[in-house]
């Protein structure tokens, strides 16, 4: 009697590639854990190992999370790179015994999530609707959203430059502040980008 081949992965590690039944070279995404602040570093290593091992056909691409944000520094417009899941990246790659090892023994990198031994594959639509968040973010950067309703501000730029108010409403879908601006002395509400307020 010859067993079913094996679908889900049951010992320390995937699926041994010394089986007679030669695995399907299917690239799936899976969330790879790495130490916060270095996920560069982890990906970095990912890629070094896999070309040293020769096992470029078994994976794709390795993905870290973020976005640009502009903020205001000193005065000054930055623009930054936030993470979207800091300590986590996404490998594009085919589960066997030996890609497991590739990752799990990479230095700055912890292992698999959702388990160890057998990690769910995450969903491609799930992948792709992450990547257009992503390019979204490098096409238009977006402000960082450091105001809250009562804040005292003072504008910075536009026609009510110099003017001081209070954020009556934050729009951060908008990128957008609903300031009350003191007016000739009354208190008239302005709509303006984060970028052009700044905390008192």
């Amino acid at each position: 009697m010859v067993d079913e081949p094996v679908k889900k992965l049951k010992d320390d590690a995937p699926q041994s590639e010394g089986s007679t039944t030669q695995p399907e070279k299917v690239l799936k995404w899976y969330v790879v854990h790495t130490y916060s602040g270095y996920e560069e570093k982890a990906k970095k290593a990912l890629l070094d190992r896999i070309k040293a091992n020769k096992m470029e056909d078994y994976f794709g691409e390795v993905l870290i999370p973020s976005e640009n944000v502009v903020e205001i520094v000193k005065g000054k417009k930055k623009t930054s790179n936030r993470r979207f899941f800091p300590g986590y990246i996404l490998v594009r790659m085919v589960l066997t015994n030996k890609t497991w090892h590739v990752v799990k023994n990479t230095p700055k990198i912890t292992g698999f999530i959702g388990s160890s031994t057998n990690p769910p594959a995450v969903p491609d639509e799930e992948v792709q609707r992450l990547t257009s968040q992503i390019d979204e973010g490098k096409l238009r950067a977006k402000p960082s959203v450091k105001f809250s309703m009562g804040d005292s501000v003072r504008v910075i730029d536009g026609p009510f430059a110099n003017f001081n108010g209070v954020v009556e409403e934050v729009k951060p879908e908008k990128g957008k502040v609903r300031v009350l601006v003191s007016i000739f002395g009354r208190s008239t509400p302005v709509e303006l980008d984060f970028l052009q307020v700044e905390k008192n």
